[in-house]
């Protein structure tokens, strides 16, 4: 028994430290490379769970034009789609980000219901009140001018639309050391609950809503237009 435990903590070890390596020459702020890919394939597993949790808040119509930004690989694209949005939009600043969501929901993008664009999110490419709902998933960690960028989507945002943030950590004075660790070495910004609230005021939005999940660290921030 304790031989096997031994195996299976080797496994483990090793397991985590390519896990480590990946995410390290994939660069989770701007995925690039092999690497990259295999970071985004692996991302869109792994933030499944608090996803679907963070959309659960929303509503979709048939004719809403709908944008993720910071799509990743592409997953939350696929679910913004199969949850009743009329027009899906992806935008992300890595290119390996872009294929990847491509080639995802290929079915979606030659069916002329899903577009996605290299683009950051300081300088949207579209007109002032253009979506019905925007959201982001785990990529306000790595936004330039976190304020600023938050006044972009505003401005793209309809009157009354919906914009959904969602992260699986947020600082609430519980994180593990190892979401710590990341924090520093990749220099995120993590805020409190109440510093999104300021952060979304401050950008305009007129209510501001914070849902956390018993258990996980989990927050989703909701601002309306």
């Amino acid at each position: 028994m304790i031989v096997e435990d031994n195996k299976q903590y080797r496994e483990d070890q090793g397991k985590n430290t390519e896990e480590q390596r990946i995410t390290e020459e994939g660069n989770p702020a701007k995925p690039s490379g092999k690497a990259g890919a295999q970071m985004l394939h692996r991302m869109n597993e792994s933030h499944d769970a608090v996803t679907n949790w963070g959309l659960d808040f929303l509503t979709f119509r048939a004719q809403d034009v709908v944008m993720d930004i910071g799509c990743g690989g592409g997953a939350t694209l696929h679910r913004l789609s199969v949850r009743g949005a009329g027009y899906v939009v992806g935008v992300d600043y890595s290119a390996v980000s872009v294929h990847q969501s491509l080639e995802l929901n290929q079915e979606d993008v030659s069916a002329g219901k899903m577009c996605v664009l290299q683009a950051s999110v300081e300088e949207l490419p579209f007109d002032d009140e253009f979506f019905d709902t925007i959201t982001t998933v785990e990529s306000f960690y790595f936004w330039p001018e976190p304020q600023e960028s938050l006044k972009e989507v505003r401005r793209v945002l309809k009157q009354g639309g919906h914009f959904m943030l969602i992260a699986d950590i947020y600082d609430n004075g519980s994180l593990p050391e190892s979401a710590e660790e990341n924090i520093r070495r990749y220099q995120m910004t993590v805020p409190t609950a109440e510093e999104y609230r300021t952060l979304f005021r401050n950008a305009g939005f007129s209510d501001v809503s914070i849902h956390t999940k018993d258990g996980e660290n989990w927050i989703a921030v909701e601002g309306i237009r």
